[in-house]
């Protein structure tokens, strides 16, 4: 395995690249399409914890970083060369100055809006709620029929606080919208942000007194199929989900896993069928399974799971993989990518059947995105 620690250029070659965030900054590593070596570089934004960044895939040069120092606050940082250089941005999302009870804490998420506005962006931030910008990030509005929604106000906070995460857009109606809070449950907007329901029915929340509330509920993260986008994946904080009718139901798919809690799950962008998984111990523990990392694949949307650990450590590691921390390819076989708590990166180029060490002993991962270019 190659890793060298600069990349040569940044030109728009054929291959994957992965902007890994950090505890300490952000890194980006490069690969050709047969993802068999890898170069890192960085890191970049250092010192800066990195919640969320992605290469936009409506505009691969452009990319963003949502991050937070211990002094100088939560930024949101702009690339245009797909991640390696970096500007800070001057305007943040935020709730009003004189409401002291939201002073914003941390930004946890930023998504794209749909492929017809190219410089819509959303954010999710802590305390909850959602923003929007329309002119590339260099501007930010709330959303407030969320941000004050009738059932926001028993929203609580969850061990990593309370916040916002998991926004989609529609790639077929620019006007749905999907948003999960922690701890609040899955919400969706059908005319563009103007009005949103709960739609949590069917998942379990073993830990309030209503074990089957309408909104409430501690949602670990939310995938949307980009293909079939009425088809979403959840992990929840008791098991894992699915829905076929864009959240009107949820159908429990934990099965034959071997815990009901964790945070990791992506799906395969070819094939709506195919979901990954890591589960952890339990909400006490937050950590593999029996100390082995091993990442589980459905290729029958959940009905049964199928152990995948070659060339993941199996004894004693205790890790933990968080919400942002796991994405794909969707290149054919999927390339999946996951990173630790440890500062390992996993990477499989044929479907999770293999695994290799990318990097190890980087800061703590909090996220992973792969972004694919075809070259030119």
């Amino acid at each position: 395995m190659n890793t060298e620690h600069r990349i040569p250029n940044t030109e728009m070659r054929a291959g994957v690249t992965l902007i890994i965030g950090t505890r300490k900054g952000l890194f980006v590593a490069a690969s050709d399409l047969e993802r068999l070596e890898w170069r890192l570089d960085g890191p970049h934004l250092a010192g800066y914890e990195t919640y969320h960044a992605f290469r936009d895939p409506r505009d691969l040069t452009t990319a963003y970083a949502a991050t937070r120092h211990e002094v100088w606050g939560a930024h949101i940082h702009k690339s245009r060369d797909g991640g390696h250089e970096w500007e800070v941005l001057p305007e943040v999302p935020h709730y009003p100055p004189q409401d002291e009870s939201r002073r914003l804490k941390a930004i946890w998420h930023l998504a794209p809006g749909s492929a017809s506005t190219p410089e819509t962006l959303y954010a999710g931030i802590e305390p909850a709620g959602l923003f929007v910008s329309e002119d590339g990030a260099a501007t930010w509005q709330p959303v407030p029929a969320l941000n004050q929604h009738p059932t926001s106000d028993i929203w609580q906070p969850a061990r990593g606080g309370l916040a916002l995460h998991s926004i989609y857009v529609d790639p077929g109606d620019a006007r749905r919208i999907y948003a999960a809070v922690s701890a609040g449950g899955v919400y969706r907007s059908d005319d563009g942000g103007s009005s949103w329901r709960p739609i949590n029915r069917g998942v379990r929340a073993d830990y309030l007194a209503d074990p089957k509330p309408a909104t409430g509920h501690c949602v670990h993260r939310l995938v949307m199929h980009p293909a079939r986008p009425e088809r979403l994946y959840q992990q929840s904080h008791s098991g894992t989900y699915r829905t076929d009718d864009g959240g009107e139901s949820w159908i429990e798919i934990t099965g034959d896993l071997p815990s009901d809690f964790g945070y990791a799950v992506a799906t395969d962008p070819l094939d709506p069928d195919t979901v990954y998984v890591i589960p952890e111990e339990s909400s006490h523990m937050r950590a593999t399974v029996g100390g082995a990392i091993t990442v589980y694949r459905s290729r029958d949307a959940g009905a049964s799971w199928q152990p995948l650990s070659r060339g993941l450590p199996q004894h004693n590691a205790y890790v933990t993989v968080l919400r942002e921390a796991i994405d794909v390819d969707g290149l054919e076989p999927c390339g999946i990518y996951f990173g630790t708590s440890t500062g390992h990166l996993f990477a499989s180029a044929d479907g999770g059947d293999s695994w290799q060490l990318i990097a190890g002993f980087l800061p703590k991962i909090l996220s992973v995105n792969a972004a694919v270019t075809r070259g030119g």
